[in-house]
């Protein structure tokens, strides 16, 4: 029987909640202040969601950081796997210790050094900062959590299903597709779902790559909260934050379905054995 928390973990945890999500609770609910002032309660209302609609920078901010998220989340979650599958499947190779170097340096190099080095490199092959450098830039930094995450999923992996496969006549792309990847599918999604939350929170690579053209939301959002918050860049983050909300959760509903799928599928295995 599992014993009551004490109340020394139970205050920990009730404070350790409230500093992490008090900031976004009064974020959100100021989003819905009628008073331009933002430290104001003056009543509810959700004229700022309106008034957001007619603000074309933010807006053009926002489709311009959906975008370079979306493309990077899926590039860096394609090459993260095959990263991920080198690693865990190839065993020992030469140029291996250099290749798994290479994947995790971003994870520890400070962003300031990684934006500025991708700077250098594009003014260096003279290509104009724009959407596609911060794209690139987005998944190189993003790819190597994505391998982390694969690989995780491919270490407890049970290879004697794809080896039953082949022996029954299944070529290895058929069986990778068939096989491997709906189980390793919960790893790769949230991969994605964590190199897309990277991109959005990005601030400092994306500075250093972006053009005419090419600002991303939090570059407008800190160059108008240095003037001062405004109500309609609450109500732009209460959306981000439903956005990233409503995909955590489908996110969750789409693998906790894949495991009953699979534990389905062993039960039905086992019974006909």
């Amino acid at each position: 029987m599992p014993s009551k928390p004490s109340w020394f973990n139970l205050t920990s945890l009730i404070l350790g909640f409230s500093f992490l999500y008090l900031p976004i609770v009064i974020l959100i609910v100021f989003s819905f202040n009628e008073s331009r002032l933002v430290t104001v309660w003056t009543g509810f209302s959700t004229k700022w969601y309106a008034s957001l609609l007619q603000n074309e920078q933010l807006l053009e901010a926002a489709w311009v950081t959906l975008r370079v998220g979306l493309t990077s989340a899926t590039l860096a979650t394609v090459l993260g796997t095959l990263a991920a599958l080198v690693l865990a499947r190839q065993g020992r190779f030469f140029g291996r210790t250099l290749f798994s170097g290479m994947i995790y340096a971003p994870l520890v190099m400070p962003e300031v050094i990684l934006g500025l080095s991708l700077l250098l490199l594009f003014v260096a092959i003279d290509q104009n900062r724009g959407f596609w450098t911060i794209m690139i830039a987005h998944t190189t930094f993003s790819m190597c959590y994505v391998a982390i995450v694969v690989q995780s999923r491919l270490s407890g992996f049970d290879r004697t299903l794809e080896e039953a496969a082949m022996d029954l006549g299944c070529p290895p792309v058929r069986t990778f597709f068939r096989i491997t990847f709906p189980q390793i599918f919960p790893g790769v999604l949230a991969g994605w779902m964590l190199a897309f939350t990277l991109s959005l929170d990005d601030l400092v690579i994306a500075s250093f790559n972006s053009g005419p053209g090419s600002t991303t939301l939090p570059m407008k959002i800190y160059s108008q909260v240095r003037l001062g918050v405004t109500p309609e860049i609450n109500a732009i983050c209460t959306i981000l934050v439903a956005l990233v909300t409503v995909g955590v959760i489908f996110a969750s509903l789409l693998t906790k379905r894949q495991r009953l799928k699979r534990m389905e599928e062993e039960r039905l295995a086992a019974a006909h054995l």
